[in-house]
């Protein structure tokens, strides 16, 4: 059997891999396909692609986006993206990642104004692309005492109500999915038991479709074995394309291994196939 992961994330955004690093340990456990999807950006594609030519992997460019259904935060994979596709997405994405960047900049602001210490220069350092999530921050507000832990973190300090933090006004999953159909990506929905509400799931998945959305991820390092079927029986009644991944961070998750999460995950590589298949129908239809 084949196996295949179809949600990373390198140094581009907040993993700790870089690009070719993702490519070279997919490669030494014997994946037969891997997709990089960093957070809202497409920056360490060319590096990943590149690094895979002389290797025997199928490297999937994808990323992943954050993005807003009536309030509820949603992640949206955009799998094989086309090389030519690559500067219009990153000129439709522009604004999104300057807001994200401002939004961080500003939520460290605050805290070290209220007399909690972050050091955005060390951050900025481990992320040289100037994309990171919350998780560097609350690991710098354990180190310094202000919390226990970084789920504290993401309940107190770092929290929507936490006076600190502003999510703003993110970019909707309508306008996200007209994005990616418009460059010739395949839309995935990442995680959806993770991140809604199955009843919230079921009210927007017949729109999504009608949109666009292709597949889901049904395999999950997080998911457990109820949570994993779960997905699969929602994906038949919708008739999505299978998806599964990791959702790999090195060392900033380190219970997460790449392939195979905290241990049983396993993705079929024909998971990766038929989105390759779908991808292609989307190249003759354009």
């Amino acid at each position: 059997m084949q196996w295949c992961d179809l949600h990373t994330h390198s140094t581009a955004s907040d993993g700790t891999d870089t690009p070719s690093q993702i490519v070279e340990k997919a490669v030494e456990m014997g994946l037969s396909a891997v997709a990089l999807c960093d957070h809202d950006t497409i920056s360490g594609l060319n590096e990943f692609l590149e690094s895979a030519k002389d290797k025997c992997i199928l490297a999937i460019p994808g990323a992943e986006f954050s993005v807003d259904y009536n309030g509820n935060e949603l992640h949206l994979l955009g799998l094989f993206i086309p090389e030519e596709s690559f500067g219009e997405l990153s000129a439709l994405m522009s604004a999104e990642v300057e807001r994200k960047k401002k939004q961080k900049r500003e939520l460290i602001e605050k805290l070290n104004k209220a007399g909690y210490k972050v050091d955005i220069d060390r951050i900025l350092a481990a992320f040289p692309y100037g994309l990171f999530n919350r998780v560097p921050v609350a690991k710098q507000l354990v180190e310094n005492g202000y919390v226990s832990s970084i789920e504290e973190a993401f309940n107190t300090l770092l929290s929507e109500d936490g006076g600190f933090y502003n999510p703003g006004d993110r970019i909707t999953v309508w306008q996200m999915l007209e994005i990616l159909n418009r460059v010739g990506a395949v839309p995935v929905l990442a995680h959806p038991l993770k991140s809604v509400s199955e009843g919230i799931l079921r009210e927007f998945l017949p729109f999504a479709k009608e949109k666009g959305l292709a597949g889901m991820e049904c395999y999950y390092s997080e998911y457990d074995e109820a949570t994993t079927q779960k997905a699969f029986s929602i994906a038949d009644e919708f008739a999505l394309l299978y998806s599964g991944g990791s959702d790999y961070h090195g060392d900033n998750k380190p219970h997460i291994n790449l392939g195979t999460g905290t241990g049983k995950l396993r993705v079929p590589i024909d998971f990766a196939l038929e989105i390759e298949r779908e991808s292609k129908k989307r190249i003759v239809a354009d």
